[in-house]
């Protein structure tokens, strides 16, 4: 599948993009199905509620399961979806190229548990040589504002934003003047089983926590270029799978 001039327009403009109906409802009720076992038994690595909050607390709620590419196939072959190399290629102008450092996850917001995840930019989890990185967001179930669904300030990747506008943990300050006015121009398209976002590294987002009674579960991943290479003795220096085209 290719992605439309419009819509290869349409990112670069917005740092992020939407597309409907991608996967099919099986596939995500399949890895549905496998993500909630490991939830259920905290199969590590995973990353709690309590470690992002930084606060000593001895109960463990999982905010996100690490490293899910090597713990069940049917995660590896969304992944590696040959579908969606195409478009990848298009956005990257290179060959897409798995980086398995982090954003191999199983992303969650429990009922009543979880908490907001700050307005911030992906780039704060990776060391290469450029930022030219897109991770791709898969919806297994609805994805609305009272669960925690995403929300994105268009156009926010091509902002030169100053250190000054982050705090210590690389969280985007939203009680600054000069972010609140960008932050009022945040968007958020609901999202159905089956929807993924495209979205820039650099792209402003965050997530409100779930006030409803059911869990969110969603599924990201993220590609580079393959001409961008990891700096050396980081945690990017690390596996990656080349997405070659058939």
């Amino acid at each position: 599948m290719k992605l439309t001039q419009e819509q290869i327009e349409q990112f670069n403009k917005d740092g992020f993009l939407l597309i409907r109906n991608f996967a099919n409802k099986e596939l995500c009720d399949e890895i549905l199905q496998k993500a909630k076992i490991h939830l259920e038994n905290k199969v590590e690595p995973i990353e709690s509620e309590q470690e992002y909050q930084r606060v000593q607390d001895t109960t463990v709620t999982v905010r996100r399961l690490r490293q899910v590419y090597d713990r069940e196939k049917v995660f590896q072959d969304w992944m590696t979806n040959k579908e969606i190399r195409p478009m990848l290629k298009q956005l990257l102008n290179d060959t897409p190229v798995l980086t398995l450092a982090h954003h191999n996850s199983i992303m969650t917001k429990m009922p009543k548990d979880s908490t907001r995840t700050t307005w911030h930019q992906d780039r704060r989890y990776w060391n290469f040589e450029n930022d030219d990185l897109i991770s791709v967001w898969l919806s297994l179930d609805e994805e609305y504002l009272e669960n925690g669904l995403l929300e994105f300030i268009p156009g926010s990747h091509k902002i030169d934003l100053k250190k000054e506008q982050f705090d210590e943990t690389i969280s985007f300050k939203d009680d600054l003047p000069e972010n609140k006015e960008l932050i009022k121009n945040a968007v958020h398209y609901n999202l159905n089983k089956g929807d993924i976002v495209l979205f820039h590294c650099k792209t402003l987002h965050h997530a409100n926590k779930n006030e409803t009674n059911n869990a969110k579960i969603s599924f990201v991943y993220t590609v580079k270029a393959q001409n961008n290479k990891f700096i050396k003795n980081t945690r990017s220096d690390f596996k990656e799978i080349i997405l070659e085209e058939d």
